[in-house]
């Protein structure tokens, strides 16, 4: 045995209080789909803005692998963020997100169709902060007539064709937060990162929920965690509200 072994092992170590003591994973029932597991979050429940992180991270924390989040997703993880697009108000992404990412049709037809059955526009509005708004001018998204784009920005800075510039005097997540919902009336805003805006809105306090899929990789090296910045004043206690799995990826509801 190894000796740092052997001297963990003889140490006494403390009983286990109720509380410690570990339960198997609970998936509330039968199997759901992801519309079914994202109504049983109650995102709509209470007064707004609620705001809502939609992320996915690796065992090891990071949010992406060769320098995409793609990589650490499955089918099931990407259905359950277009059902959070599907319930959401706006989609609140960073720039530097959008633009890795290759943002492109947020909602699939059956999805603009159910949120058209309920009186709502067919798309959420797609926002984003940016300092430098023509580095977006190539997003595919961009482009899409029948999408909704806003783009805020400090003021000066040169709109871009296919999005509406938002100039506001205090570029922070929270202020954009608050101007969505007094401008729109956005009550449900889905933040689908990247690392660093899901890092401001939990700074700012504004960090209500967080669906996090859990992927079933180890990745290391220099890539952004989940959070990337600077460390939080205090960290942000979460609440563990539903659990739920689709083959060895995990999808974690967490309440602030």
């Amino acid at each position: 045995m190894p000796a740092g072994r052997g001297r963990a092992a003889a140490r006494a170590l403390p009983a286990l209080s109720t509380d410690d003591q570990l339960t198997p994973l609970q998936t509330h029932g039968a199997p759901q789909g992801a519309r079914e597991f994202v109504a049983s979050l109650g995102l709509r429940d209470g007064a707004g803005p609620r705001v809502v992180g939609a992320m996915i991270g690796s065992i090891d924390g990071h949010a992406t692998v060769a320098g995409r989040a793609g990589g650490l997703g499955n089918p099931a993880d990407r259905a359950l963020l277009r059902e959070l697009r599907t319930e959401a108000d706006v989609v609140l992404v960073g720039r530097n997100t959008l633009t890795t990412e290759r943002y492109a049709t947020v909602l699939d037809p059956d999805q603009r169709a159910a949120r058209a059955a309920q009186g709502r526009p067919e798309q959420p509005i797609v926002a984003t902060l940016s300092r430098r708004p023509a580095l977006l001018a190539d997003v595919p998204l961009v482009a899409e007539p029948d999408v909704t784009m806003l783009i805020y920005a400090p003021s000066g800075a040169e709109p871009i064709d296919g999005a509406q510039l938002r100039e506001l005097e205090e570029l922070s997540a929270g202020a954009v937060v608050d101007h969505l919902h007094e401008r729109d009336g956005a009550q449900l805003i889905v933040c689908e990162g990247g690392p660093s805006l899901l890092r401001d809105l939990a700074a700012d306090g504004r960090l209500d929920d967080l669906v996090l899929t859990l992927a079933p990789m180890l990745v290391s090296g220099d890539g952004p965690s989940l959070l990337s910045g600077a460390a939080l004043d205090e960290p942000l206690a979460m609440t563990l509200a539903r659990a739920a799995r689709a083959g060895d990826h995990l999808m974690l509801h967490y309440r602030a």
